[in-house]
């Protein structure tokens, strides 16, 4: 395995070649084991991971407390090597529930003093909306972004999953650095039009979702049960024919995977890493096993013939059902 490193824009740090998603070890997914998550972060460190994202919303800082503890119990040399990607913005209930965002001057500034507190650290290296607040123009929430980063409580001003109109408009307010936005081999809609505006704005992309929660990683079976809290329970792309015919498609993957001697999800994450220098793919292992199965990607070296070969099993748009249930697609920047 060798990490190497990729810009986060022009603007940004270089970070490891694949990034760590550290929300499934709080929410979304089902229970989660804390040692073991925990375990899994200073794995990643010591691999050379270094960018580390979270939400201040995962479980109601719930996330952000458990780097801080993996932070604070690696060793000082790798500590210091991570960098912090923190999502804002979402809000909840006390059950659990989601209540739109607020993408409002105050309420970021707000934001950033809690997960500075819960994550034990003295700045947040990129720093972003999860979602654009529909009421709050870009250009104020991104202003007050820009004023952390002045008073040096940001490194970083990061965007997520908005669209190319949005971006240009953060961007003429305050250096960008990147964009988080879902990107796999079945959630393809970013290259339309979001990712040649990133490239001419040269704005890097963190890709979370490479492996769609699961979907196409290989380990994911049709007689699954999931429970009533892990999320995919209720997403469009796990349900009944949906799950089928996506199903169908990673077979059609497992073939070319074990033509090259990989894994489903290696190659799937090897894909994305393809796609090029700009993209840093987030991977959201929740265990040591599961991390090491993903870094076995960056020895994964894809040929024309390999990338035709995973064109014609899973080409463009023939994933079955929506990413997300139909009240969270609107405030996406694609509708894949």
């Amino acid at each position: 395995m060798t990490m190497n490193t990729r810009p986060l824009g022009s603007t940004g740090p270089r970070v490891s070649a694949l990034g760590l998603g550290c929300m499934g070890m709080s929410a979304l997914y089902g229970d989660a084991d804390r040692a073991e998550s925990i375990a899994t972060i200073h794995a990643a460190l010591e691999a050379g991971v270094t960018l580390l994202d979270t939400g201040d919303f995962y479980a109601m800082g719930h996330n952000e407390m458990l780097i801080g503890e993996a932070l604070r119990t690696a060793p000082a040399a790798r500590r210091e090597q991570a960098l912090l990607s923190v999502k804002f913005g979402a809000l909840r209930g006390p059950d659990g529930s989601w209540a739109g965002y607020d993408g409002r001057p105050a309420a970021v500034k707000n934001f950033a003093a809690y997960s500075l507190q819960r994550l034990g650290v003295d700045h947040i290296d990129v720093y972003r909306i999860a979602r654009a607040d529909p009421d709050v123009p870009i250009e104020e929430t991104v202003g007050a972004i820009a004023e952390l980063v002045e008073k040096g409580y940001v490194r970083h001003i990061g965007l997520s999953e908005v669209g190319a109109d949005t971006i240009r408009r953060a961007a003429a307010t305050a250096p960008i650095t990147d964009l988080q936005i879902e990107y796999s081999l079945i959630s393809r809609a970013i290259e339309d039009e979001i990712l040649p505006t990133t490239r001419e704005l040269d704005i890097g992309i963190t890709a979370y979702g490479v492996l769609s929660r699961g979907l196409i990683s290989g380990h994911f079976t049709g007689d699954r049960k999931l429970a009533a809290n892990d999320f995919r329970a209720h997403s469009p792309r796990f349900q009944g024919d949906n799950l089928r015919h996506n199903l169908a498609l990673v077979e059609a993957l497992r073939k070319v995977a074990e033509s090259k001697g990989v894994s489903v999800a290696q190659i799937a994450i090897a894909w994305v890493l393809s796609r090029g220098e700009d993209i840093v793919p987030l991977v959201g292992a929740r265990t040591r096993e599961r991390l090491a199965e993903s870094l076995g990607a960056l020895d994964v070296m894809l040929e024309r013939d390999d990338l035709a070969a995973i064109e014609q099993a899973v080409p463009a748009g023939s994933a079955a059902g929506d990413r997300y249930p139909a009240p969270q697609m609107a405030h996406l920047g694609t509708k894949e």
